[in-house]
């Protein structure tokens, strides 16, 4: 209840029809946060896509600068000869067919799945498993790599996967709250740009519609669109 009420504290302080220059939006969000712990910086995106039609739909990954504040557990599936390396690249946990036989399981104690391409077709036994939960390692979000000790360092370091939804949206935390208002703007302006870079070819003109910024537990505040170019 307590929450509650601070929260209609500030909605009653904020003018939630405003257009926000970035760093504005993230000081109002930093200034009043009333919560115990750190919460997240959320962005939403919203596209001038038809989500209908799969050639408009939008997947990928980015590494933000100031990383995400949140530590991933990674897993990797690499043949026995690789595993040392894997492991010292920070990955949690390392395995071939046994950690295949625990996926199967239902045994996913994991964020992120990376896997060396020549696993592939043993993985392609969990599919049905790792793919409703969008763990199913994939060249283009860089979980398939011949070279897993830098893909497993990147996700180490505050990668980022993003994919719209049904009705267009990308959604994406970008950091906890605690950061500072330059690093918070800098790994913002970073994901805004890899979206407007993914924009597919058969969208035509303007492809981001409104860009909305809130912290967990605070409200959504729009954004200036042209300040994050």
């Amino acid at each position: 209840m307590k929450n509650t009420k601070n929260r209609k504290k500030i909605l009653e302080k904020i003018d939630l029809n405003k257009v926000y220059e970035p760093i504005d939006a993230i000081n109002i969000l930093k200034q009043n946060a009333f919560v115990k712990f750190d919460e997240t910086l959320d962005v939403a995106i919203k596209l001038n896509i038809d989500a209908n039609k799969t050639d408009q739909n939008i997947k990928g990954i980015t590494n933000l600068p100031n990383g995400t504040g949140k530590n991933i557990k990674v897993a990797a599936v690499v043949a026995s000869d690789k595993q040392q390396e894997a492991k010292d690249s920070g990955a949690d946990i390392v395995g071939e067919k046994e950690l295949i036989d625990d996926i199967s399981n239902g045994k996913l104690n994991f964020d992120l799945l990376i896997a060396s391409p020549d696993q592939m077709p043993a993985l392609g036994k969990v599919a049905k498993i790792l793919g409703p939960k969008g763990l199913m390692p994939n060249p283009k979000l860089g979980t398939v790599s011949k070279d897993v000790n830098s893909a497993i360092k990147n996700a180490k370091s505050g990668q980022v996967k993003f994919k719209n939804d049904k009705t267009g949206i990308v959604h994406a935390g970008i950091g906890k709250l605690t950061f500072s208002e330059e690093k918070l703007q800098e790994n913002l302006k970073t994901f805004f740009s890899s979206i407007v870079k993914s924009k597919p070819e058969s969208v035509k003109g303007s492809f981001i519609k409104k860009v909305t910024i809130a912290s967990t537990m605070g409200c959504g505040l729009q954004l200036n669109v042209s300040s994050l170019r």
